[in-house]
């Protein structure tokens, strides 16, 4: 089709036309500036709603130097964890008249690279992400882009800007001490393969930590699947368990997810759950806090960390004089929940 072809798009030249006043009084009303009348504004933004005009905001964003979007990356669409925080950091964002600009890395770092150069191109007022690690160029994109750069779910060793997170070392570690004190000596620790850049890595760093600090054994690990690890994941290993170790008597888990499967594969195999086999998962999922038994687990709030993030990028963007006393290092409290999958009869 040429552009002769093309049906006619409504302009605000033809907005301004229609309700008898000028470009510059039909752009102060739709920027909702003190200079048009009430009466006016209702006028334009009637006939606004009329012609299904749309404000072409990039080019109002030359003239201001403000987009009106905030970029936030997320690792996968389908956690119910990401999906919390970016509900809650929408709706905090929105309330401003803001919009978020949502991107999916897939747990790939060039993927995330990819993304965050293509972001940049459109002038963010602050880019949002998880830290899982970075590509080189992606930090360097980053730490040029003089916007506001928020690396979330970790406390990254060296923040490019503002943190908004938790340690998943240390809370794998609280975790796996837990478990020792529950009396459980052979953990294993369940994770995925090729993880050396997420943060399933610093909950592997965790446990190891914590079972040589006891004087125990951390030999027990069993590696499968690719980020993030899934139910079928560990179904599979609890179906296969004999084959890894015959001497487990916990098993710990990167996320709740392959914890259940872990435990239905048990189940199933006449394995008792936890007087045979304990098991804990990390994230409070859903599925972990109604199985049966109910999974141990690390206790993550998504909603207060969205919460948190929203606060952070409003104050940043606030043009306050104090936005350089805003903190940089946001910690989120977690907590570790001992439930019926490692509470046996015994204890």
């Amino acid at each position: 089709m040429s552009r002769r072809d093309k049906p006619n798009m409504t302009t605000m030249e033809d907005v301004a036309q229609a309700a008898g006043v000028s470009r510059m009084t039909v752009s102060r009303a739709l920027r909702e500036e003190g200079a048009v009348s009430t009466r006016t504004r209702e006028k334009i933004l009637g006939i606004v709603r009329e012609m299904n005009y749309v404000p072409d905001q990039m080019a109002g964003s030359l003239s201001t130097k403000r987009s009106g979007f905030v970029a936030t990356l997320v690792p996968s669409l389908n956690n119910v964890h990401y999906a919390e925080m970016v509900q809650t950091l929408t709706q905090h964002i929105e309330s401003t008249g803001m919009q978020i600009l949502l991107g999916h890395t897939d747990y790939s770092m060039n993927r995330e690279e990819r993304l965050v150069e293509s972001m940049l191109k459109r002038r963010p007022e602050a880019i949002a992400l998880q830290y899982d690690g970075h590509t080189k160029r992606t930090i360097k994109l980053l730490k040029q882009s003089q916007i506001p750069v928020l690396e979330l779910w970790d406390i990254p060793p060296k923040p490019i800007g503002y943190t908004v997170g938790f340690s998943n070392e240390l809370a794998s570690r609280n975790m796996t001490e837990k478990l020792i004190e529950l009396g459980y000596k052979n953990i294993a620790f369940l994770c995925e393969t090729n993880d050396e850049w997420t943060r399933g890595a610093s909950r592997r760093n965790g446990y190891r930590k914590a079972m040589e600090a006891a004087g125990l054994s951390a030999h027990r690990m069993i590696r499968i699947g690719t980020p993030p690890m899934s139910i079928k994941d560990g179904y599979f290993v609890g179906k296969n368990i004999k084959q890894y170790y015959d001497d487990i008597d916990c098993i710990f888990c990167v996320s709740d997810s392959p914890a259940f499967g872990v435990m239905s594969a048990l189940q199933e195999d006449g394995v008792k759950v936890p007087d045979d086999v304990g098991i804990a998962g990390f994230g409070n999922f859903e599925i972990g806090r109604f199985s049966s038994p109910s999974i141990s687990t690390v206790v993550v709030d998504p909603v207060k960390l969205g919460q948190t993030t929203a606060k952070l990028v409003l104050d940043l963007l606030s043009g306050d004089k104090a936005v350089g006393k805003v903190k940089r290092k946001h910690v989120v409290e977690l907590s570790i929940e001992v439930r019926g999958s490692t509470q046996r009869k015994s204890d």
